[in-house]
């Protein structure tokens, strides 16, 4: 049942003929895409400190992935990021911070390393831990970046990567890499272009650490002052993040490239890309709407026009994933969040145990929970694009209003087109269910 919306006092606009009128109040009320209760803040912060902290792990191996492995062909080590990346600093916590939003350490997370170090199974060297499976999932985070990747969404680093700029760069960063490997070296003269999109493919797994090393920090804080009770709401958890999302919008997005002693520069700080265009907006487009179709859940008859013809119309992100354990790494990301149920905070465990189907229904359960946060992390991102490129909600004029409406308007008709099964398949309506278990 959808919650019930009183439309803002300052809002002199008629009525909506809308099937999601009373979500499209909410937003024009300051509120989110999920209703403002106790039991759903409890959830999505919990979701938060859970994400958080295998998060912290997928940015700092995401940038070994990026900068050290590059286009390794045999990569069997990628998942071991050196001890240099877990005391990599990051850049919004810690004393050292450029901006700090979390007030923890700058290094990898306590929690994570002590995980990393013992597992469920005990303390053994991590190779053991790594084949029994006994780890944090790195395919999860690197299907999201080629995900990123293949949608390829327009902004100005993804024509950059195409330019010649970017290929000479490329190029020589290839040649330093294979320069003691003939055979690989011959390789890349037959076949340049596949050499190239590997390079390309660095440069995501580069730009979506550089993404998550924000939203670490972000969700650690929102965590903090949940447990403090500073954040009481889910309206105050939206608009903390919407200020993280500001805070973090300039930030560089770059990609260096570490081989023996020489840094390779394939994407300049100074050509100007910045987080919040070509990481935040790109990383929520692909993967909470788009990324590709559920693997080993259904099939799919292309003839049929059950398959999007246009990558545009793809609709198996987060917000339309049905929560089956199906163990792959795509969406839904059933490796996340087996990722996050090492690291649950207690009051949310106790709260699966007491109303949910126990702990053989968990990581449903979890990624019930996780959809209702990737929702309020939406709401942010749609309350932040509204800020930036329209009105304020209680702009007295009523055209800016209208402008604020259809912008609204517009982003939930997205979720109800009857095409492909869009409508059918999103979860909009059911994260405004508190039965919706």
């Amino acid at each position: 049942m959808v919650q019930a919306i009183e439309r803002p006092s300052s809002a002199k606009l008629p009525p909506l003929d809308h099937p999601l009128a009373d979500i499209i109040y909410r937003l024009e009320a300051g509120g989110a895409l999920i209703p403002d209760t106790p039991v759903n803040l409890m959830k999505i912060i919990g979701m938060y400190k859970a994400y958080s902290i295998p998060m912290d792990f997928y940015w700092r191996d995401l940038l070994y992935l990026g900068e050290r492995v590059f286009i390794n062909p045999f990569p069997f080590f990628k998942y071991f990021p050196t001890k240099e990346y877990f005391d990599l600093p990051n850049h919004y916590a810690g004393d050292t911070a450029d901006l700090r939003i979390w007030r923890g350490p700058a290094h990898a997370h306590p929690e994570l390393m002590a995980f990393i170090e013992k597992g469920e199974t005990g303390k053994m060297p991590r190779l053991l831990h790594h084949l029994w499976h006994d780890r944090i999932n790195m395919e999860f985070s690197e299907d999201l970046a080629r995900k990123m990747m293949w949608h390829r969404m327009g902004g100005e680093l993804d024509i950059y990567l195409d330019s010649e700029e970017y290929k000479a760069a490329a190029d020589k960063a290839i040649r330093a890499y294979f320069k003691r490997n003939p055979l690989m070296l011959g390789l890349y003269k037959l076949f340049p272009d596949l050499f190239l999109e590997q390079a390309r493919q660095a440069t995501y797994m580069t730009v979506l650490g550089l993404f998550w090393e924000v939203m670490a920090p972000v969700f650690f804080e929102i965590s903090d002052r949940y447990d403090e009770g500073s954040i009481t709401s889910v309206k105050e958890a939206m608009n903390f993040l919407v200020n993280g999302i500001f805070a973090a919008a300039g930030r560089p997005i770059y990609h260096h490239v570490y081989i023996d002693d020489e840094v390779h520069v394939l994407v300049p700080k100074e050509k100007g890309f910045m987080w919040l265009y070509e990481a935040a907006f790109p990383y929520v487009e692909a993967v909470f709407y788009r990324t590709a179709p559920f693997r080993g859940t259904k099939s799919y008859n292309a003839q049929a026009n059950q398959v999007p013809t246009d990558q545009v119309d793809f609709h198996y992100g987060i917000l339309f994933a049905d929560k089956f354990p199906v163990g792959t790494a795509g969406i839904p990301p059933t490796l996340l969040h087996q990722d996050m149920y090492h690291f649950l905070p207690q009051y949310l465990k106790d709260y699966f145990h007491q109303h949910c189907r126990g702990e053989d229904d968990i990581l449903v359960q979890l990624g019930i929970a996780f959809q209702h946060s990737m929702y309020t992390v939406t709401s942010a991102v749609l309350q932040a694009t509204r800020a930036a490129f329209y009105y304020p909600l209680d702009d007295p004029n009523p055209e800016h209003l209208m402008a604020n409406r259809r912008f609204f308007v517009a982003q939930m008709d997205r979720f109800i087109r009857p095409q492909y099964g869009i409508a059918e398949a999103c979860k909009i309506r059911n994260v405004q269910d508190p039965n919706y278990l």
